[in-house]
């Protein structure tokens, strides 16, 4: 293990993706499509090989020495492997262009989850290859969370963290955290992939008792716990598992709300249960306010047609609601069979200005999901509470602690600063795909569904959806571009523009 400390951080993951490639190799195997098999285990072993001569001939430096390399390593990784992906998925595929590959490649690393390609277009082993990209991007978040953006204050860490954004934590907190980056990786890596991988392999057990077969329920899996959204059916719409499936997906995707894994990253004093996470609390009410919403939306709408007492519909129209809102909440993107019921119900489309709405709140810190984080929304929500206490009482003293004030000063600031950040890039991006003769709408949804790394997003928020097949190359590299931006943040990027950063 000592060995791995030598080894820069992308060269690792390169050669972990070209072992992974094995997976959909034997699969595709299993099933006679012997041109995919070639495809995928040609290139897996290629990987292997480059990356061991590699390794050995740069086994006598040491790298990862700190945790702003391993940021920049991180960009690297989310840049550069998905066109390692995309050489066995575009051998595979056969009839479609390498930007198309790396395009689809990017949207699954980054958990996105958009894509080019009708879901009966592609084989097992290329459906299966998808989910697996969207895993272990999630998966690599998911470590980089606690071992790279912890230390730096970064990722929403920067909101209860004694340390400023981009800088290290308190001494304290690097001696009880490990001092040495790559030591903290390992460890880590170590600690938090056995219970992504267990809670994966749980998650395929129950679909597959649930009705799913074998590759619709691993990709749902996947997906679900990446928040990547990839399935080979389209969602649980295609899916055998039903209304089963659907609870037993919904119960995963709390996941995707709360940071408690990586609290004590944060370098705050106090690590709270789950009753007491502001992050957890604030996902719990967001996913029940807006379905009581929609439903009372679609039942008032059901008078005109006559529909107001009919059960069955009510109750399947408030389960898709709830299903989907907290879907979207953690950008997971999978849209429930009712939420088409309940329209027929009522009569009424949903806007998809909210499902846009939710997946900009995103999920919790240090989780596979994106948007801007619920902990965030918290901070700038005890900070307008509290101005409004001094409103009415100006001499008043906040309470609830030294925490409660570090989120209602600089945690508050720190998040106002984010927002600004983000609600300017979607003001940019908008702009740059608009020069690409993608009207207003549109180009909104697909900045929003980039930088919250909410692929599905695309098909259910604009009224007219864009496709993204016809979109052109130029189009294409802006939204994978923007895809990397959401998975990162702009206040990595920001950091990593630091001169610090070169000094080492």
């Amino acid at each position: 293990m000592a060995a791995l400390y030598r080894l820069p951080l992308l060269l690792l993951l390169t050669g972990l993706s070209s072992a992974s490639m094995i997976l959909p190799a034997a699969v595709a195997l299993a099933e006679q499509e012997f041109h995919d098999a070639r495809s995928f285990f040609y290139a897996g072993i290629v990987g292997m090989v480059l990356t061991a001569l590699t390794g050995i001939a740069m086994s006598n430096r040491r790298y990862n020495r700190t945790a702003s390399r391993q940021l920049f390593a991180l960009l690297l990784a989310f840049v550069l492997l998905p066109a390692l992906f995309a050489v066995p998925f575009h051998e595979a595929v056969r009839t479609t262009t390498f930007l198309n590959a790396f395009f689809e490649m990017v949207s699954s690393f980054t958990t996105t989850g958009a894509t080019l390609f009708d879901p009966t277009r592609l084989s097992s082993a290329e459906h299966l290859w998808r989910a697996q990209v969207g895993w272990m991007g999630g998966l690599l978040m998911w470590v980089a969370a606690a071992a790279i953006l912890a230390p730096l204050t970064l990722g929403g860490f920067e909101i209860t963290a004694r340390g400023e954004p981009g800088q290290s934590v308190d001494a304290g907190a690097a001696q009880r955290d490990m001092s040495d980056p790559a030591q903290r990786l390992i460890v880590s890596a170590r600690h938090l992939v056995p219970i992504y991988s267990g809670l994966t392999l749980a998650l395929w057990i129950m679909l597959m008792m649930a009705g799913d077969p074998p590759l619709t329920a691993i990709s749902h899996a996947m997906s679900t716990l990446s928040t990547s959204g990839i399935s080979p059916v389209g969602g649980p719409v295609g899916s055998s598992a039903g209304l089963a499936g659907e609870m037993i997906l919904f119960c995963f995707l709390f996941f995707a709300l709360s940071r408690l894994t990586f609290s004590s990253d944060t370098g705050a004093a106090f690590r709270p249960g789950l009753r007491e996470d502001p992050e957890f609390r604030l996902g719990i009410v967001i996913s029940a306010l807006v379905p009581l919403a929609l439903f009372l939306r679609h039942w008032i709408a059901s008078f005109d047609i006559g529909t107001e007492s009919n059960l069955t519909q009510g109750l399947g129209a408030l389960w898709g609601g709830v299903f989907t809102a907290l879907s979207f909440l953690s950008t997971t993107g999978f849209v429930s069979k009712q939420w088409v019921a309940a329209q027929g119900w009522s009569g009424l489309p949903t806007p998809g200005l909210i499902l846009m709405g939710l997946a900009i709140v995103g999920g919790g810190v240090a989780t596979t999901a994106g948007g801007v984080k619920l902990l965030r929304i918290y901070a700038l929500y005890l900070a307008g509470k509290r101005e409004l206490e001094r409103l009415v009482h100006p001499h008043s003293i906040g309470r609830n602690g030294a925490l409660a004030r570090r989120m209602r000063r600089q945690g508050a600031f720190i998040a106002w600063v984010f927002f600004m950040l983000f609600a300017m890039s979607v003001a940019v991006f908008s702009l740059i795909f608009s020069i690409f003769n993608i009207d207003f709408e549109n180009a909104m949804v697909l900045t929003i569904a980039g930088l919250t790394n909410c692929g599905p997003l695309i098909p259910f928020a604009a009224e007219v959806p864009v496709n993204l097949a016809q979109l052109n190359d130029g189009a294409k590299l802006v939204l994978g571009g923007v895809m990397v931006l959401g998975r990162l943040e702009l206040m990595a990027i920001i950091v990593l523009l630091t001169p610090d950063l070169w000094r080492d």
